[in-house]
């Protein structure tokens, strides 16, 4: 799959997913600018790898949930390189606990992130992409999204509302030849993943059919593949990548 000469933006790529995806992307052909809002070292040094490849590589400090903020991003990245292409809506919190607990900040704070910082980006690259006409954007959710999880009602909830809001986004853009796909993956074996007690890896793992969790390369492997050409007549989809673990 080859994306050479293709800009595209990353949210969140400073660890974990966005990371691989960042790489990934990088490795097939791509420019990538990703932003980050605290993990400033590991934002360069993912800039590092991105240019030892040979590719332009970009970190911006911004706070997702900003309008504002969103749209500077953007029009930075086509200012410096020259058009974007593909936009990779990743950056996500969460804040956990049962509903009976959850404070009206964890919810919100969830929304702003999850759900409002996709629109953020999705707003701003819209009318380059109808202009231009050519796009493509990859939004990752979750799993949980579609089957919901005790304790996650907001962040089940944000990711419930991504694949409203790509499947919405999908029709409105197709004519003008962009493409809008989700992505959803099932627990994926973040740094974030293995500090977790070994009794929640075990659960999740035998939720599976494959006896195995993800790697973060398996999510970013099909993101390249929807960002690419070979993927053109594929929109408005939502594509699990767990292993089995929700049938």
């Amino acid at each position: 799959m080859n994306l050479e000469g293709k800009n595209a933006i990353v949210t969140g790529g400073s660890i974990g997913i966005g990371t691989s995806i960042a790489l990934n992307l990088a490795k097939a052909g791509a420019n990538v600018a990703l932003n980050y809002r605290k993990h400033a070292d590991e934002a360069n040094q993912v800039v590092s790898e991105i240019e030892k490849m040979g590719r332009k590589g970009m970190a911006v400090q911004a706070d997702v949930s900003s309008t504002e903020e969103a749209e500077a991003m953007v029009k930075k990245v086509v200012d410096e390189f020259g058009s974007i292409d593909i936009l990779v809506c990743n950056a996500g919190i969460n804040r956990d606990a049962a509903i009976w607990k959850m404070t009206e900040e964890q919810w919100d704070q969830v929304m702003d992130i999850n759900l409002k910082g996709y629109f953020n980006y999705i707003r701003a690259v819209a009318p380059y992409f109808r202009e231009q006409k050519h796009g493509r954007i990859i939004n990752i959710t979750s799993i949980n999204g579609l089957r919901g999880k005790f304790g996650q009602s907001n962040y089940s909830a944000s990711k419930a509302g991504i694949i409203g809001l790509t499947k919405t986004v999908a029709r409105e853009l197709g004519r003008a030849q962009v493409t809008v796909n989700a992505v959803a993956p099932g627990m994926i074996m973040t740094e974030m993943a293995q500090q977790l007690e070994q009794k929640w890896i075990d659960i999740a793992k035998a939720e599976t059919v494959m006896d195995k969790l993800g790697e973060l390369d398996d999510v970013a492997h099909l993101v390249v593949f929807l960002a690419s050409d070979i993927a053109g007549h594929i929109t408005g989809q939502v594509i699990s990548v767990d292993g089995g673990q929700y049938i």
